[in-house]
């Protein structure tokens, strides 16, 4: 943060250091290894958890600190990326797992597992996503039916976020095909449950220390006091009220990307000499630099008036969130770019980290709803609203 400082809690400022003392730490000694690799780190995780930092915005009662709330999590993904996106990657993931489950779960499946995703025991994933159904969520093809006292999965996931590393997964399936995205149903699965394997893994031009890959259901058995909330049809606003908590958190990875490559131009273009003097020196940098910390400081912005109107319980979240999401994003993207141009040569060589940077903004644009999708989003509320 630089041009605005933001009326943060004393909670939230501690939080905010935490994180970056775990980041610079803890994450930024393996990042380019990782990301060479394409590894996910258990290790990391165990970090971050010990940090519990997989705590927030979970109640007490469910093992999770109490306190906060989205608002919380966007200042801890912010910081996370700001020194690696793909790290931040699976932690957000977790939350887009345990949504559903703290906003629709019963009783017992809360007790049952958000407390291990709170310590960080267990990741979460959200099986959403198919060949077929991507920004159409309620275009599932996976199927769901009820035999006796289990309901027998088919069909296949892919671009699933911590798969095979996560231990819990809210799946979305298809309960009733006559009723539409009402005949859509949520279910809470276990790695290592019969007929649920994993398949492909991506391999991905960023955020390549976070695994992306195929859920694969093989007339999988899933205990019926596993379908969420215990009914049958909730599976669509399930998904659309996640979404509305958690775009903000991809808003705040964006944010924290295009932030950390803002340090490291301004730094090496400080250092960086041309004609016997730094090229911060020259007016074309200054004015590249200038419009790169504004944007950022305005996605910021967005990104936390949108989490903290998740967090007071206002109704209508979702076209803030698609904002800040949709702006962010696309300033990440912008300022990457920007980066690796004040980097010249250098910048486009990954000996240095500012290529990374730009690699892992443009799955922010794509991600939990193209930007396009966004849009939509943003304008159909507007004439909701106004087109009366």
């Amino acid at each position: 943060m630089f041009l605005v400082e933001y009326p943060l809690t004393d909670d939230q400022k501690m939080l905010r250091d935490l994180c970056r003392q775990v980041a610079e730490e803890r994450i930024k000694p393996l990042s380019q290894e990782l990301d060479e690799k394409e590894e996910f780190s258990f290790e990391i995780v165990k970090a971050l958890g010990q940090s519990d930092l997989f705590a927030l915005g979970i109640p007490q009662e469910y093992g999770g600190l109490g306190s906060g709330g989205v608002i919380d999590l966007c200042i801890a993904t912010e910081e996370i990326s700001r020194v690696d996106g793909g790290i931040a990657t699976s932690y957000a993931a977790s939350f887009l797992g345990m949504f559903p489950i703290l906003l629709f779960g019963t009783e017992e499946q809360k007790k049952k597992y958000l407390p291990d995703i709170a310590s960080g025991k267990n990741l979460a994933a959200f099986g959403l996503t198919e060949p077929e159904a991507g920004s159409d969520a309620a275009a599932v093809k996976t199927t769901a039916k009820l035999d006796g006292d289990y309901y027998i999965l088919n069909g296949t996931k892919h671009f699933i976020t911590n798969a095979g590393d996560a231990q819990t997964y809210t799946v979305i399936a298809v309960t009733n095909k006559k009723r539409g995205p009402r005949g859509v149903s949520a279910f809470i699965l276990e790695k290592g449950m019969k007929g649920f394997t994993f398949g492909k893994k991506e391999k991905k031009l960023g955020i390549r220390a976070s695994t992306t890959g195929e859920l694969i259901f093989t007339d999988a058995r899933v205990p019926k006091e596993n379908l969420l909330g215990g009914k049958e049809g909730i599976g669509f606003i399930a998904t659309m009220k996640t979404f509305d908590q958690s775009r903000p958190g991809v808003a705040a990875q964006a944010v924290g990307i295009a932030q950390g490559a803002l340090e490291l131009a301004t730094k090496y273009a400080h250092q960086r000499r041309q004609f016997n003097r730094p090229i911060s020196s020259f007016q074309g940098i200054q004015w590249m630099l200038a419009d790169m910390v504004t944007k950022v400081e305005a996605a910021r912005s967005l990104v936390y008036s949108a989490a903290l109107m998740v967090d007071r319980g206002e109704k209508n979240v979702g076209a803030a969130s698609a904002a800040a999401k949709l702006f962010a994003s696309d300033v990440a993207m912008e300022v990457t770019t920007d980066a690796v141009q004040i980097y010249g040569g250098y910048g486009y060589m990954r000996d240095y980290p500012v290529e990374k940077f730009m690699r892992d903004a443009k799955i922010t644009q794509i991600y939990e709803g193209t930007n396009q999708i966004q849009k939509n989003i943003i304008a159909l509320s507007l004439i909701k609203k106004y087109g009366k």
